[in-house]
């Protein structure tokens, strides 16, 4: 059944690699939900419109997305496996599933470290590392803190961070060992890692957020003004692993609608100036100029308030992946695009940028291209 998905898989990227999608301009603000798409051809956003659509499958979803410049390709991680993508002819150069060596196919995680190696993390199946044909799988028996494995981050010397369900994991790329930390952290289940010009790491958990400065610890929760109050009156989510060994999915709907889980950080991301990005479940996402917390919500323009990924351009401005699409901000406006204006889901797990600036944003059924005509 496996290897069967599979080929379906990678026929499907063929194909859609081949053929642009359907571009499709903003629908009018007066427009309710269910109105039919305006006619194609105008720019979405803002300047910024869909460009081409990748579906891996109406079951499949994208969680993982990462930019190898110096070999021209983008990292695809999926719920059935992982793609090297050619960014020159947008086709698939490898798929890797378990019989390839993935220890799992569900890829929530992918970092490349300074040596090359690409790194997977999997849902239940350890991180996976991969370089020129080769697989080697670690496990907590080799010393990683546990088998769900969701981010990655370096620091300057080549130090590999692991973010997982049981704390991080350190390892060390010349002795190949790991440090675990988790009681130093506010909370243990960690989705987004981050380092700053001071080779500072920060940790987004569902907790709050933590940093390690090489000596001392350091966290923020909400009682510091990290995400915005539940202004909305959504229903809180009692999906969280928090003070359990209970494994949990990722859900953020009750009952369909948007839901808020206080504390709980989805992803990290440091600014070029050192100002750190939270991505919050519910509150938006959190700002932190190393004194005090600042939130962007929907009230200000945002997307949507579940934020799941954010990275941002070289010229500085930042992309949010959130319930409701994209969000692009300058500093002064935001730009939003949803599933209306031609990508594949509203939900967006995964944003990298290209060397040319276009956008990739991850969703379920596959990954949407974004960018200026």
């Amino acid at each position: 059944m496996i290897r069967a998905g599979t080929a379906l898989l990678v026929a499907t990227w063929i194909a859609a690699a081949t053929t642009a999608y359907a571009q499709t301009p903003p629908a009018s603000p007066a427009a309710g939900p269910g109105a039919p798409s305006p006619s194609a051809g105008a720019p979405a956003r803002g300047g910024w419109r869909v460009i081409d659509s990748f579906d891996v499958g109406p079951t499949v979803y994208v969680r993982a997305l990462a930019l190898e410049a110096r070999r021209g390709a983008m990292w695809v991680g999926t719920s059935a496996g992982v793609h090297e993508v050619d960014l020159a002819t947008l086709k698939p150069r490898n798929t890797f599933v378990r019989k390839d060596g993935l220890a799992n196919e569900y890829v929530f995680g992918i970092g490349i470290d300074r040596d090359g190696y690409k790194w997977f993390g999997t849902n239940a199946g350890g991180a996976t590392r991969y370089k020129d044909g080769k697989f080697k799988t670690y496990f907590p028996m080799h010393g990683l803190a546990d088998y769900w494995i969701y981010t990655f981050a370096s620091q300057k010397d080549g130090t590999l961070w692991i973010g997982t369900w049981a704390g991080a994991s350190r390892f060390d790329l010349k002795t190949g060992k790991f440090r675990n930390y988790v009681k130093e952290l506010v909370n243990e289940w960690v989705y987004g890692l981050g380092v700053d010009t001071k080779d500072r790491v920060w940790f987004g958990t569902e907790g709050g957020v933590s940093m390690y400065d090489g000596k001392r610890w350091q966290s923020w929760t909400h009682r510091d003004g990290l995400g915005a109050p539940n202004r909305q009156n959504l229903p809180a989510s009692a999906n969280t692993g928090l003070g359990t060994r209970s494994r949990h999915d990722l859900s953020t709907a009750v009952e369909g609608e948007p839901s808020y889980n206080r504390n709980y950080v989805f992803s990290i991301l440091v600014e070029q100036n050192d100002t750190v990005w939270a991505g919050t479940w519910g509150g938006g996402a959190a700002h932190f100029d190393g004194k005090r917390w600042t939130n962007l919500t929907t009230q200000d323009g945002l997307a949507g308030d579940i934020v799941y990924a954010i990275v941002q351009e070289p010229g500085g401005a930042i992309w949010f992946g959130t319930n409701r699409g994209v969000t692009r901000y300058d500093g002064k406006s935001m730009v939003s695009l949803g599933k209306r204006d031609g990508l594949l889901e509203d939900h967006v797990y995964a944003l990298a940028l290209t060397p040319g600036g276009e956008l990739w944003a991850g969703t379920k059924r596959g990954v949407t291209r974004i960018g200026r005509p």
